[in-house]
C-alpha cells in the first residue's frame, strides 16, 4: 500500500470512528433525557435580572428555568456535573476565584463540558463586597475575574467567562452596580432559591425547591454546588424536572437585546430587608457556609 493511500484509508477510518462517537454522544442525549431546551441569549447592556432582588428578570416562557449554582468549585462540585451530564443539561456556575485557583481543573471541565461560567468575587468575603471600601471592592471583583478566566482557559487565556456576575450575599451597592454594569457584565439575581446553605436532607430539598418552582413557574434557580445536599438531590430533582414538563433554558453572552420582563405591580425586593436586619443598613451574608438569610422567600 502506498503512502498516498495509507493516509486515506487512515484518514477514512479516523472519519468513521468520530461518526460513531458523535452518534453515540447523540443516542445517549436522547429524548428520555431531560436536555438543555434552547439558550438565551444575554447582551452587554449591564443589566440586573432575578426577582428577589430586582425589579426585571429574564423572559422565560412558562416552566422554563435557568439553573444556576454558586461557591464553587469544591469537593461536590464533580457530583453536580456528573448528574447534569448524564442529563444532557447544562448550567451556569459562578466561580469564586479562590477556589477556582485550587481547583483549576474542575473549572476547566465545566467550560469543557458546555456550561456557562460567570463570577462570584475573588474571596467571597465575610464582610460582603459592599461592606468593603469601594476600591477594594472592585480590586476583589477584577481579581475574582482574572483567576476564574486562568483556571478555565489557561495562563494566557485566548477568552474569557461570560460577562456575568453574582454579588456574595446578593450584597450590590449603586456604586458596584455602577462598577459592574459599566464592564458590560449582567448582574444576576434570582428568582427562586434552593435555601441549600440550611442544613437539609436532599430529600426535603427536593420537596422544597420543586414545591417553590411549581408555585412559581418558571424563574432562574439558585443553587450551590459547595452543599452535599444539592449534589445528591440533583438526579432526582433534573428528574422530577421532566416528569413535571420543565425545560433548561442555558443563559449565554451575545450581542442582545436581552430578552426581560418587568415585575409585576407592587413588587418589592426580598434580598434588601433579610440584608439590612443582617448586617444592620449595610449588607448580608447567606452562602458560602457563613450566615443564612434571616427569612425565606415566598
Amino acid at each position: 500500500m502506498s503512502r498516498s493511500i495509507r493516509i486515506c484509508f487512515y484518514a477514512g477510518l479516523a472519519a468513521l470512528f468520530a461518526g460513531s462517537a458523535s452518534a453515540g454522544a447523540a443516542t445517549s442525549c436522547g429524548p428520555e433525557k431531560l436536555g438543555t431546551s434552547r439558550e438565551i441569549v444575554i447582551g452587554p447592556e449591564g443589566l440586573s435580572v432575578g426577582l428577589q432582588s430586582y425589579p426585571q428578570t429574564l423572559a422565560l416562557a412558562d416552566h422554563e428555568v435557568v439553573l444556576t449554582f454558586d461557591d464553587g468549585p469544591a469537593p461536590t462540585t464533580a457530583q453536580v456535573l456528573n448528574a447534569l451530564k448524564a442529563e444532557c443539561v447544562r448550567a451556569t456556575f459562578f466561580v469564586i476565584g479562590v477556589n477556582a485557583t485550587s481547583m483549576a481543573a474542575t473549572v476547566k471541565r465545566e467550560a469543557q463540558e458546555g456550561h456557562t461560567i460567570g463570577y462570584h468575587s475573588f474571596s467571597h468575603p465575610a464582610k460582603t463586597l459592599r461592606l468593603m471600601p469601594l476600591e477594594a471592592a472592585k480590586a476583589d471583583i477584577e481579581a475574582g475575574i482574572v483567576a476564574v478566566d486562568k483556571a478555565a482557559y489557561g495562563e494566557s487565556p485566548s477568552k474569557s467567562s461570560a460577562p456575568f456576575f453574582r454579588f456574595p450575599g446578593f450584597a450590590d451597592s449603586p456604586e458596584l452596580l455602577d462598577y459592574v454594569h459599566g464592564r458590560g457584565m449582567t448582574v444576576f439575581g434570582a428568582d427562586l432559591w434552593a435555601s441549600d446553605w440550611q442544613a437539609m436532607t436532599p430529600q426535603s430539598e427536593l420537596a422544597l425547591v420543586m414545591g417553590r418552582l411549581e408555585k412559581l413557574g418558571k424563574g432562574i434557580v439558585l443553587f450551590h454546588d459547595s452543599k452535599s445536599s444539592t449534589a445528591k438531590m440533583l438526579p432526582d430533582f433534573l428528574r422530577a424536572l421532566k416528569e413535571k414538563g420543565f425545560k433548561v433554558v442555558q443563559a449565554v453572552p451575545g450581542s442582545g437585546p436581552t430578552p426581560v420582563e418587568q415585575a409585576g405591580p407592587g413588587w418589592k425586593s426580598t434580598t434588601e430587608p433579610i440584608i439590612a436586619r443582617t448586617l444592620g443598613s449595610h449588607g448580608h451574608v447567606h452562602d458560602s457556609g457563613q450566615q443564612a438569610p434571616a427569612a425565606e422567600p415566598q
